[in-house]
């Protein structure tokens, strides 16, 4: 195949490119199993021809929820797909009734789980979704049909010809899948992408790679249900890299020890777990090795893209051979390229790791756009810190009078299902209205500075930015997450939720009791004066109506599953706001 036009061509491009031994790898009973390119084909064609047994019709959809990335998901993906049928990928930490809204909403002829957790969760609603004719897992669960079933159906050559006559009707402006965005507020909506949508935006996306074709080693841990994960997998396969899969975010550690990857994809959340680990252990050093430690980091945060002086280049070169080259060990020591999206990066961090040798190229996209719009790129000139790089070749961006960033181009949504007011409502003059706020310089660099939905306007009537001002002050160490508030109030206020094991490892430094609660934590006053101090160094950079004036600390841990994160990690803002109303009461009331 010379040409991909379709999201089940990349595997069989692969095959007739950069044929691998093992293209799609998962760690199972402790011991990494893969699948050659050719074998992968041949599961996914199973499948399909399953599925054909099985009367699926083109147009229906196929749910997929799994809580880990695996292979099987890869299979089932192309296996639908096929047969001209669209996926449903469904995050699997949403609730049981956001299963059964987007199960009902989609019309989802079928379901497939990955585990116990996940069919405990869909068991408890399916009797309310008289569209689903079967589930399946690919665990072995009692009571629930095996994935494997299908395949066991398929194995024959009864639906050979019927397979290839599928494949051919398809084409690539058919719609391939519905991603619902995970949603900060209400409902999700589901966004509808065709094929072209996607592969479109793999091949413009494929000339900002710097990867050794053939040749290097992926590890893949953000959910594949993400359209920028999702991506990258079909990006991946492209450029024949072999792809292997965290076991679970604990465990990443772990994996990138035993994987060793050339590239792997990131949201800034890990890139500051990363380094908050690193600065610990470096904190805990003394004497010498300690100085040292401080001085390379130092070092870093001061480190241009291009045009180092002889001297810093010459500073950087000890520090890369006595520190950084640690920090290489730990990430496997063969990384060489970090993607980060989903949420603003700080500059100082990409700094620090493109210091280190590791570079993070920040990008930026919506699920509607599938995903990339821009993205940076070391090479030619094409990485500028504090920025989402260069827009992408084919991509049309124009900045409103308001400064909202629209968008056009072949890698743009129709809209969303079954919501044509919403999607009327999403496109002006035929340019997606992406709701972010942005600019591009002179160099063509494109530069987010916030959300315009998530705009706060004092009473004051002064417009405030809460991402550029939360994501200065998550700088500090203290500090796990930041939500501003403030909208239609006097000033800007915060919630905070302190970085607990930092905190703790602070006071005993300090020989400071803090008590055995989080609670203790957020009313000892030594914790409060010293946030206070960050926020204070953190505030003289910003305009005094824009200054944090008050805070208060949470002492409930900000998470997926207790309802404050997103799936990719975004702020619920909110739910935030309705969890801890008596504290903005508190700042606010009194």
């Amino acid at each position: 195949m010379s040409q991909v036009t379709r999201l089940f061509d990349f595997p069989y491009y692969q095959l007739n490119t950069f044929p691998l031994e093992k293209a799609i790898v998962s760690k199972k009973n402790g011991i990494w199993r893969g699948h050659s390119t050719q074998e992968y084909i041949n599961l996914a064609n199973s499948f399909s021809k399953g599925l054909i047994e099985l009367g699926i019709k083109k147009g229906e959809k196929v749910a997929l929820i799994t809580s880990n990335n695996r292979t099987e998901w890869n299979i089932c993906d192309i296996g639908v797909l096929q047969t001209g049928a669209l996926t449903v990928p469904i995050y699997p930490t949403i609730s049981a009734e956001d299963y059964q809204f987007i199960l009902e909403h989609s019309e989802a002829s079928y379901c497939i789980v990955s585990d116990q957790v996940i069919y405990d969760k869909l068991v408890a609603v399916k009797h309310q979704l008289p569209n689903i004719k079967e589930v399946y897992s690919f665990d072995s669960i009692a009571g629930c049909k095996n994935w494997e079933e299908i395949i066991e159906l398929g194995k024959s050559d009864k639906h050979n010809d019927e397979l290839e006559r599928l494949k051919q009707n398809v084409t690539s402006q058919d719609d391939a899948t519905i991603i619902y965005t995970s949603g900060t507020t209400g409902r999700p909506k589901g966004v509808l992408l065709t094929h072209e949508n996607i592969v479109s935006n793999v091949l413009m996306s494929f000339k900002r790679v710097p990867l050794s074709l053939g040749r290097d080693v992926a590890l893949s841990f953000l959910p594949c249900c993400h359209i920028f994960e999702r991506m990258l997998l079909y990006l991946y396969q492209y450029c024949g890299i072999s792809i292997y899969y965290a076991e679970s975010i604990e465990t990443i550690s772990d994996n990138l020890k035993e994987v060793k990857p050339h590239v792997m994809t990131v949201v800034p959340r890990l890139v500051e777990k990363v380094y908050d680990k690193i600065y610990a252990k470096g904190d805990d050093l003394t004497g010498f090795k300690k100085n040292l430690f401080y001085w390379t980091i130092e070092l870093g945060e001061k480190y241009e893209a291009y045009h180092n002086s002889f001297l810093y280049s010459l500073k950087l070169w000890v520090a890369r051979k006595l520190v950084f080259s640690k920090w290489h060990e730990g990430l496997g020591g063969n990384l060489k390229l970090m993607v980060s999206g989903s949420a603003p990066l700080q500059s100082r961090l990409a700094r620090i790791f493109g210091a280190a040798g590791i570079p993070i190229m920040e990008g930026y996209g919506l699920t509607e756009t599938s995903p990339v719009i821009s993205v940076n790129d070391q090479r030619n000139g094409g990485l500028k810190f504090g920025t989402v790089g260069k827009i992408l070749d084919g991509v049309e961006v124009k900045i409103a009078e308001d400064g909202e960033i629209l968008v056009k181009g072949p890698n743009v949504t129709k809209g969303y299902y079954k919501e044509p007011e919403k999607t009327a409502e999403a496109f002006s003059d035929g340019y997606f209205c992406t709701g972010d706020i942005g600019e591009i310089d002179a160099q063509g660099f494109l530069k987010i500075t916030d959300r315009k939905k998530e705009m706060l306007k004092t009473s004051g009537g002064k417009y405030v930015a809460p991402q550029v001002l939360e994501n200065a002050i998550k700088q500090s160490h203290f500090i796990e997450q930041i939500m501003v508030i403030g909208d239609g109030e006097k000033m800007p206020a915060a919630f905070i939720q302190p970085n607990y094991e930092f905190v703790r490892e602070w006071a005993k430094r300090k020989k400071i009791n803090l008590g055995a609660s989080n609670q203790d934590v957020c009313s000892n006053e030594k914790v409060i004066a010293r946030i206070q101090k960050e926020l204070d160094a953190i505030n003289e950079r910003f305009g005094k109506w824009e200054q944090i004036k008050k805070f208060e600390l949470t002492p409930t841990v900000w998470s997926i599953d207790t309802g404050e994160l997103t799936p990719t990690l975004k702020l619920k803002r909110k739910v935030i706001k309705e969890k801890y109303q008596d504290l903005y009461d508190k700042i606010y009331k009194n």
